[in-house]
């Protein structure tokens, strides 16, 4: 069976593009790297990735100019047609600036840039994007990143907590991010954001294999939206 393509979009100021390219490679995908303006993305996609990083120099809001680079129109056709999409640090802030995922991140609490490990848990163990873990399994992965408090009003939290959209939560206040949100995914399942960084946790020399399990999971999606393209093409 083929290696499933993931596309890396890669803006001005993104800086682990290449870090979740290795990551992917080592997991069983061939990744491709897409430039920021360009309008379509490979054709043989099967799932699309936001690196982290600080595009556009964060400037306006974090992920603010990111979500109308022409690429952008792409990634919501392939997201609208289910493709699996995963937004990683500022990855998730442009996701959120596209409205393909609820609420917003803002400054951190300690207005201080956070880096380091952090323990996250996971709420959701059905997701395309977490079920190859527990459900109420600790995750150890790393955070570097000064607007990482996720937020929205009290009645999407509740909505989006009933669905079961919140995937990860962090267990203890790292950023003071609303009920200790670390990651969520859409009402569809297809789009995951997260803050924490599981590209930098697929090798436990690096202090943790954990992100490994994400990553691996994506690439299963990414692999089963390619069978379901390919059945879809022959019928």
């Amino acid at each position: 069976m083929s290696r499933p393509v993931v596309a890396i979009v890669q803006f001005p100021g993104s800086n682990d593009d290449r870090d979740a390219a290795w990551a992917l490679g080592a997991l069983g995908a061939d990744a491709a790297l897409v430039w920021h303006a360009d309008e379509e993305l490979p054709p043989e996609t099967a799932a699309v990735v936001l690196p982290g990083g600080f595009s556009y120099g964060d400037y306006l809001r974090c992920g603010a100019i990111a979500s109308h680079a022409p690429v952008m129109d792409a990634v919501r056709r392939f997201a609208s047609a289910g493709g699996p999409v995963l937004g990683i640090c500022n990855g998730f802030q442009v996701l959120c600036e596209s409205r393909l995922l609820p609420g917003t991140l803002r400054p951190n609490r300690q207005l201080e840039f956070v880096c380091r490990d952090v323990s996250v848990q996971v709420e959701n163990a059905r997701t395309l994007f977490t079920r190859r873990c527990e459900p109420g399994q600790t995750l150890v992965l790393p955070v570097k990143h000064g607007d990482g408090a996720w937020f929205t009003d009290p009645a999407t939290l509740a909505e989006l907590s009933a669905r079961g959209q919140i995937a990860l939560r962090y267990t203890e206040d790292v950023n003071g991010s609303l009920d200790g949100v670390a990651g969520v995914v859409n009402e569809a399942g297809n789009v995951m954001g997260l803050m924490p960084h599981p590209e930098h946790a697929v090798d436990s020399l690096l202090g943790s294999a954990d992100g490994g399990l994400l990553l691996a999971a994506l690439v299963d999606a990414a692999a089963e939206h390619l069978a379901l393209v390919a059945e879809t093409a022959s019928a």
